[in-house]
């Protein structure tokens, strides 16, 4: 497998896996090409992807999940089709690019089904872990970006972005949307090590730069999260 060599002065034989989370309008579609950029800029190779979907099977699944026709979905169901999703996107895409040593930047993972279902929906986010870990065989990235937003401040954003697609949870209410910002923050708690917040309520360039900087910190540390069981 490829060893990295960069300023850093890490050298491993498999690829990075960050993941971007967030609450509906934090700017994780603008921010995720600035985050590729730094990295190529530092040597490391990127692939970049998103859940659900990033194959064919999992984007077929994202559009049952996200269809706004779908408002009777029972929230386990939908639990399960995310985790169904992500472990087919996980065997397919991730692992075989992170042995090549490609770094893996992935637009959501398993943190926001622990938000969204497992908190949000009142399913449990312990309950939610346990079914996502045995689809992911407990795999987990080794820094999660978490960009932190009110949610009135991230919907307005969407708002007024008339070329973004309105999905079925942009449709919830905003108890809703405060409930994921809580689950976040409650497993930013739980996971200090692997959780980095970011304040998304500034401007996308001061945005970036506390990326950049929490980057360089897990970088220069070399402390990974991430495993195979």
């Amino acid at each position: 497998m490829a060893e990295i060599n960069n300023e850093w002065g890490i050298a491993v034989a498999e690829g990075w896996f960050i993941t971007v989370e967030g609450g509906e309008g934090a700017g994780k579609t603008s921010l995720i090409p600035e985050i590729e950029s730094f990295l190529q800029e530092k040597g490391m190779e990127v692939l970049i992807t998103r859940e659900p979907g990033g194959i064919r099977i999992a984007e077929e699944i994202r559009s049952i999940i996200l269809n706004k026709e779908h408002i009777s979905m029972d929230g386990r169901t939908e639990a399960l089709l995310y985790a169904a999703a992500r472990r087919q996107h996980l065997v397919e895409k991730v692992l075989p690019a992170i042995a090549r040593g490609i770094t893996v930047l992935s637009d959501r993972y398993v943190d926001s089904s622990l938000v969204y279902q497992g908190h949000a929906r009142g399913l449990g986010i312990d309950e939610i872990y346990s079914v996502n870990e045995f689809a992911t065989a407990g795999v987990m990235p080794d820094l999660t970006l978490w960009l932190d937003i009110d949610p009135e401040l991230g919907l307005s954003r969407i708002h007024k972005d008339e070329g973004r697609e309105i999905n079925r949870l942009d449709l919830e209410g905003r108890s809703f949307h405060h409930k994921v910002r809580e689950g976040y923050a409650l497993l930013h708690a739980r996971y200090p090590d692997r959780i980095v917040r970011i304040d998304a309520g500034q401007p996308l360039d001061q945005v970036a730069q506390s990326v950049r900087q929490a980057l360089n910190l897990s970088f220069q540390a070399g402390k990974r999260c991430f495993h195979v069981k």
